[in-house]
């Protein structure tokens, strides 16, 4: 589970003191999936960093399990996120100089995973890119590199997936497939996700969600709703 107690940020512009984000408080249950919305500007991925702890906030707490991040120093909240959270960024991340399989591995690789090789290949296989393992990400078309970012939040099994405006360099199709596949991710693994993204039509896939503006809280439908299923018969493979 996934608590803000009262967390906001505000930093400095110049010499007068700038609100990225007023004070929020919320709750994600455990296997819920929530889009954060906004436009540029607003809020929603100052609000994802505090999440996951790659910034802190001027005042509250932030908890995940229990454990107020907060409060952890840099080696446990690497601890904490290696085993616990998956992130999916805008601008992909690959390593250049390593295959989509390499990419995938790494991570299991450091974390002293004994089946490293073989949990990348399924990965691979889960996001539609079994064919293209062995391509660096220079081969790959944006689509692709995406899903291979994807595959690589996983290589821990994290509960946590955070992503942020993961199809904003993506065309329609190629973006609603990475949707598609998140979704497909939090319904088979009951994986939490917590997606920023500045298209309503998107987030309308997930089960609630949060609309930031101005750095406040505009609107919010955290209570859990039925997922949108599946299509029947729809294959959450590459387009």
């Amino acid at each position: 589970m996934i608590e803000l107690r009262e967390v906001s940020k505000t930093v400095m512009s110049g010499s007068e003191p700038l609100t990225i984000l007023h004070p929020l408080s919320l709750t994600i249950a455990h296997g819920e999936f929530v889009a954060i919305v906004g436009p540029s500007g607003s809020g929603k991925s100052t609000l994802l960093g505090l999440i996951a702890g790659l910034d802190a906030p001027t005042s509250g707490s932030v908890l995940i399990d229990s454990v107020d991040i907060t409060q952890l120093g840099e080696d446990a909240l690497a601890k904490l996120r290696g085993e616990k959270v998956g992130f999916v960024f805008q601008f992909f991340h690959l390593i250049p100089s390593l295959t989509a399989y390499e990419n995938v591995a790494v991570p299991m690789e450091i974390a002293g995973a004994g089946d490293a090789r073989a949990r990348a290949q399924r990965l691979l296989e889960e996001v539609g890119l079994t064919g293209r393992a062995h391509h660096y990400p220079s081969q790959l078309s944006g689509g692709e590199q995406q899903r291979v970012a994807l595959a690589r939040a996983l290589a821990n099994d994290p509960k946590i997936v955070l992503a942020d405006e993961p199809t904003g360099n993506l065309d329609s199709a190629n973006g609603r497939h990475i949707m598609e596949l998140l979704r497909a991710i939090h319904q088979t693994r009951g994986t939490t996700i917590v997606l920023v993204t500045h298209d309503r039509e998107l987030a309308g896939m997930a089960d609630a969600h949060l609309v930031l503006r101005d750095g406040r809280v505009v609107e919010r439908t955290l209570q859990r709703r039925d997922p949108i299923p599946l299509a029947q018969g729809e294959p959450v493979r590459p387009r």
